[in-house]
């Protein structure tokens, strides 16, 4: 992952923070490092912060850090170079910065990302022809706006002279995968040891929890059909056909949503799909009927009803303010809210009411 200059002694790092980055996330790739210098007695790593014009960049949680120099300070090009980005990495377009890293990835320099930092990677078109990955929660919106990129749910992603990590501690398991190449797996692991990490996660790990941890519940054709409705987003599925591909009875499914979630299919679905809709409104500009249509709606006026439900506020409003608090008397956690007389059909659920005519044994 890092590349090593001969005879340069430590490998050396420059780690360009972009405005409101994630503090985790630097502390992720930040203290492998200083660990491994710790446990092994010798200076293995060296690193130093850069901002855009040298001057502190303040973090998403309001510190701010002091950075070493500046982008355009460096005679020399860096060997190893990361850029640590966070909630408005998206939105982040800088050609003075974007033209450095082209500059010193033509130059040879291994760079890399981590959080949303491949946001700022695709804009500056350094990661055409290469496998990547970016934080869970960014995901739909990074895929719609680079269609054409090699984008990969994974941990943390290696390929050739580029590497980018989700976000999160998943850099911390990507420094340990790095350390133990180059200095072996006993340093990595007295190095995990120390921050208490009981085991070091492959970059094929899932970034997410398992449906079962999230919701508490472990019925495995409940999970399965919840999966299936994260899998399927765009093209909504019927409630037959979700209960066709996971072995039950449509009035099987209904009776598994109320007796573990406490509401039903088509509610919960509709939950999945409004929450894609705000994330591609929040982090891209496509327009708010192609985000209808990505969410699985086939009218706007319905979709735009149906969001303004849930969150208080318009798909267009949204836009204008993204992030804005939500009315939480209207965010229902089982959307309750919702008329039980809705007509769903459109999106492929009627949300009629189930009957009790069977046993729960049926279930199990």
């Amino acid at each position: 992952m890092f590349k090593r200059v001969a005879g340069t002694g430590p490998d050396k790092v420059v780690i360009v923070l972009i405005p409101n980055f994630s503090m985790i996330a630097l502390s992720g790739v930040v203290e492998p490092m200083r660990l491994a210098n710790r446990a092994s007695g010798k200076t293995l790593y060296e690193w130093e912060l850069a901002s855009r014009d040298g001057e502190p960049v303040q973090a998403s949680n309001g510190m701010a850090l002091v950075a070493n120099r500046s982008v355009a300070d460096f005679t020399q090009t860096p060997a190893n170079v990361i850029l640590c980005s966070g909630i408005d990495g998206h939105v982040y377009k800088d050609n003075a910065v974007f033209g450095w890293l082209r500059r010193w990835a033509r130059e040879g320099a291994h760079i890399g990302a981590v959080c949303t930092g491949a946001h700022v990677l695709a804009h500056a078109g350094l990661l055409k022809g290469y496998r990547c990955t970016i934080h869970w929660e960014n995901l739909d919106s990074f895929t719609e706006e680079f269609p054409d990129l090699d984008v990969r749910a994974e941990l943390f992603e290696v390929d050739r002279d580029r590497f980018t990590c989700a976000g999160g501690i998943a850099g911390l398991d990507m420094m340990l995968q790095e350390i133990a190449a180059k200095h072996g797996q006993e340093l990595a692991a007295a190095v995990a040891e120390q921050f208490m990490h009981e085991r070091m996660r492959e970059g094929h790990d899932d970034q997410r929890l398992p449906l079962q941890a999230r919701l508490r519940i472990s019925h495995p054709k409940l999970i399965r059909a919840i999966s299936e409705m994260e899998r399927n987003t765009e093209e909504a599925l019927t409630r037959d056909e979700i209960a066709d591909r996971v072995g039950l009875s449509r009035r099987q499914l209904e009776r598994l949503f109320r007796r573990y979630l406490n509401t039903s299919p088509a509610r919960y679905y509709l939950k999945i799909r409004l929450n894609r809709a705000r994330t591609l409104l929040t982090q891209t500009t496509m327009p708010v009927t192609e985000v209808a249509f990505a969410s699985g709606f086939t009218s706007a006026s319905h979709f735009s009803k149906c969001y303004r439900d849930m969150f208080g506020r318009t798909p267009r409003a949204e836009r204008r303010n993204p992030g804005a608090p939500i009315d939480e008397g209207l965010r229902d956690p089982g959307l309750d809210f919702l008329d039980a007389t809705s007509d769903l059909s459109e999106d492929g659920f009627e949300d009629d009411d189930f009957e009790d005519d069977f046993d729960d044994d049926e279930l199990d």
